[in-house]
């Protein structure tokens, strides 16, 4: 099992310097990989269920993954995860493959429907259209990556007789679904080289691997895409018994989560690596 980093461009790492220090750090360290949450703007005032400060320091995901690439050799940086229907698919896919280009085939993307109203409303994206919004721009970005001549033809993004270059550097750059309904399970089993479940303890994660075992008896995964590789970021603090636990379930890595507020989170991540390893 595999372990990385979560909230690389928020809280504390939202000021560069300290993204940096910390990538390099967890790259020392010997994690796996470095993860960009996303909000593009958040409720205020914040309402009494929802867990984020508006106030809070949040950079966007593309731009501290291209930071963290251009200061890092190997470990891995992936969004965790876009709300793909916010975003405009055909400037996305150039975005992206900017980063895989600057970090050198090192590129995972996340993507999720997103859940915010007053998000969608402030983009002005209908929420109903989420799903379908997500599958064409997973389509579309795909398209522009590996056509020859891309095109695509869709109720949301329609395009043909143009081209992108550099492409990425990785000939399919993994795809990543989050979610935790049986919607996001049959998403990620027919569309994605993996699933990506966040805050969970590993009795939440056994019912999201019944999930996408059930998703995989009703809808077809294409041979190219390989097993499902599952990333879990746990709630609360990661111990051996926990992460043994998720290995059990056949979890393919895991996203520790420092808090934000530290004013260096860099501690935890050793912390969390001295637990694991009891």
């Amino acid at each position: 099992m595999k372990f990385g980093l979560y909230a690389i461009n928020y809280g504390t790492c939202a000021d560069p310097d300290s993204l940096v220090r910390v990538a390099q750090h967890a790259e020392a360290a010997g994690l796996a990989s470095l993860w960009a949450g996303e909000h593009i703007v958040l409720p205020s005032p914040q309402p009494p269920d929802y867990a984020i400060a508006p106030e809070i320091p949040f950079l966007d995901a593309v731009v501290a993954l291209a930071l963290a690439a251009a200061n890092t050799t190997s470990i891995t940086v992936g969004t965790g995860i876009l709300e793909l229907p916010l975003h405009q698919p055909v400037l996305l896919a150039k975005q992206l493959a900017s980063v895989d280009q600057i970090a050198r085939g090192r590129l995972v993307v996340g993507v999720g429907v997103g859940y915010l109203a007053l998000e969608f409303a402030a983009l002005g994206v209908p929420l109903d259209e989420r799903a379908t919004r997500t599958d064409e721009h997973l389509e579309a970005m795909r398209a522009l990556w590996t056509m020859d001549a891309p095109e695509y033809h869709g109720q949301h993004v329609d395009f043909a007789g143009v081209d992108a270059h550099p492409r990425p550097v990785q000939p399919a750059v993994p795809i990543v679904v989050g979610g935790h309904t049986a919607a996001a399970y049959r998403r990620a089993v027919a569309r994605g080289d993996g699933w990506y479940g966040f805050a969970m303890t590993p009795e939440i994660a056994a019912a999201s691997v019944d999930g996408l075992r059930k998703a995989a008896d009703e809808v077809d995964r294409p041979t190219a895409l390989g097993d499902l590789e599952l990333t879990i970021t746990p709630r609360g603090r990661l111990t051996a018994e926990s992460a043994a636990g998720f290995a059990e379930l056949g979890v393919d890595r895991l996203v520790i989560i420092p808090n934000p507020k530290d004013d260096d989170v860099r501690p935890s991540i050793d912390g969390a690596l001295a637990a694991i390893a009891g």
